[in-house]
């Protein structure tokens, strides 16, 4: 084992506002990076898995732990001379923080890994004692100086510093950390969270967040949840943000730049509404963005509860994000929204941010059951029913072109051919004709039921395809005991090619 001889951290270094336990969390002594292939002291222990072997990302997360909370503190400095748009490569945008990770360990660990990709990493502690600590690509392997047991809490507390990077996705998409014309928009589907703090960044460990960024006060910071508290200090403003609920890595966001803030209180059943507009997109948004309040209510009659103790919006301009995503309980969106997009987002509330997938495997339950959300939106607000737009999907008019028509029978829903199709039109239309032959096989009243039943069974938890599939026959069995899902498994979900519509 290599000796290492402790240092004290420096803290004399500009820091951001940060809740005074956090602050004694940091001011502990730490240990030298080192590479010896020991853990800490006490006997047993092994090395939580580097990765959980995800089908598509097999080194994503990691094994060992289970993440209850995470609580981030960031400093952030937009360069504010760089070339915006397409110059984003030129940006130097540069974070210093600290995220206090605490987790349960699931065996006797003597060492673990976070993943964090880029990024200069200063010091480790685990518990408040310096842990040896190394790099290996995305993964930030951490030995602490005592083997954790098996059931016990630990607190690993890591700084770390750098130029957050932009992730180029599988299929050529972009994520991690997005440079904006006048900000940064930080987003995670499916790795890109690993790029602005170090965590177990796998969908399969959910965990609730305190997220607190610093910024120059021209500047304004959005995330998750509920906003705890603003303040401004020497040029700099201070936003805490509050997830309780707990929260897969992917669906964490930072939103940085000038917004135009709105703010919806809760009224009946809803939710308060936070939407963050830029300004450009503002007067393109708001009347859809006002009818947030009415789709929750819309969805709450087919999905159940809302799961979340607030909703809203990010929007910026189109020029700056690629695509929207369904941040928890703050969907982002490139430009001003039209309703069903925005329909689209809210149900993943229900059907990926709160029941999320166990693996990427599994992302039809998302993006399946949001479409079919579309359909219904459709189908009560006096548009195409549902089965007009599965028999337009099925006869190749739903698209506008014949080749698109033709890609959502490319493969099965339940089985993309690799990371870079996770988000191709099967995954999304041809699951949502999943959906709908089993409405028409076990009947409307049983269909709907089993929608509002799944939602809350599996509530802030994950589920497989299989969960999905046992869920479905076993409530089948009760409601509908005549019908026969086997072929719409066989046939819709993991059948090849183009089934038989009868």
């Amino acid at each position: 084992m290599v000796s290492c001889p402790p240092r004290i951290l420096d803290v004399s270094r500009s820091s951001p506002v940060v809740p005074a336990a956090l602050l004694a969390a940091a001011l502990t002594f730490t240990l030298t990076s080192c590479t010896d292939d020991g853990g800490g002291t006490g006997a047993g222990g092994t090395r939580g898995a580097a990765g959980l072997g995800d089908p598509y990302f097999p080194k994503l997360g990691n094994g060992g732990y289970d993440v209850t909370h995470y609580a981030l503190t960031l400093d952030v400095d937009i360069d504010p001379d760089a070339e915006r748009g397409e110059d984003r490569e030129d940006r130097e945008d540069h974070i210093d923080g600290r995220a206090v990770v605490t987790a349960r360990a699931e065996q006797d660990l003597s060492s673990f890994d976070l993943d964090l990709k880029g990024m200069d990493v200063a010091s480790v502690t685990v518990d408040g004692t310096g842990a040896r600590f190394e790099r290996a690509g995305q993964e930030l392997i951490v030995r602490p100086a005592h083997t954790l047991r098996k059931g016990s809490t630990f607190r690993t507390t890591v700084r770390y510093s750098g130029e957050p990077r932009t992730i180029t996705d599988p299929d050529g998409s972009l994520e991690g950390w997005l440079p904006t014309a006048d900000g940064a928009l930080a987003l995670g589907e499916p790795a890109g969270s690993m790029a602005w703090f170090p965590g177990n960044h796998h969908p399969s460990d959910k965990a609730a967040y305190d997220i607190t960024v610093t910024v120059p006060r021209r500047l304004q910071a959005v995330s998750n949840g509920e906003l705890r508290g603003e303040s401004t200090k020497d040029g700099r403003t201070t936003f805490a943000w509050r997830s309780a609920e707990p929260m897969a890595s992917y669906l964490a966001t930072l939103a940085i730049g000038t917004y135009e803030i709105r703010r919806l209180p809760a009224g009946g059943e809803t939710p308060p509404v936070y939407t963050a507009v830029d300004p450009e997109e503002a007067k393109g948004s708001r009347e859809v963005l006002d009818g947030i309040p009415d789709v929750i209510e819309w969805a709450e009659t087919d999905f159940g509860p809302y799961p979340f103790s607030s909703t809203g919006a990010i929007v910026e301009r189109d020029a700056d994000v690629e695509y929207a995503l369904e941040t928890q309980n703050r969907p982002v969106f490139p430009g001003a929204p039209d309703t069903a997009l925005l329909v689209h987002e809210l149900a993943h509330q229900w059907y990926g941010n709160s029941v999320t997938p166990k693996s990427w495997r599994d992302m039809w339950l998302n993006e399946g059951f949001a479409t079919y959300a579309e359909w219904l939106w459709q189908e009560d607000h006096g548009g195409d029913t549902a089965q007009e737009s599965f028999d337009a999907l099925y006869e190749g008019d739903y698209f506008d072109s014949a080749e698109a028509g033709k890609e959502v029978w490319a493969f099965p829903p339940a089985e993309p051919p690799g990371a870079e199709h996770i988000s191709d039109s099967p995954v999304y239309e041809r699951a949502a004709m999943v959906l709908h032959k089993i409405r028409q096989a076990v009947g409307d009243e049983a269909f709907f039921d089993l929608l509002k039943g799944w939602a809350t069974a599996r509530r802030h938890g994950n589920a497989s395809t299989a969960d999905f599939t046992a869920y479905a026959e076993k409530h089948a069995r009760k409601t509908a005991p005549d019908a026969d899902l086997k072929p719409v498994w066989e046939e819709w979900l993991y059948g090849e090619g183009k089934p038989e519509k009868a």
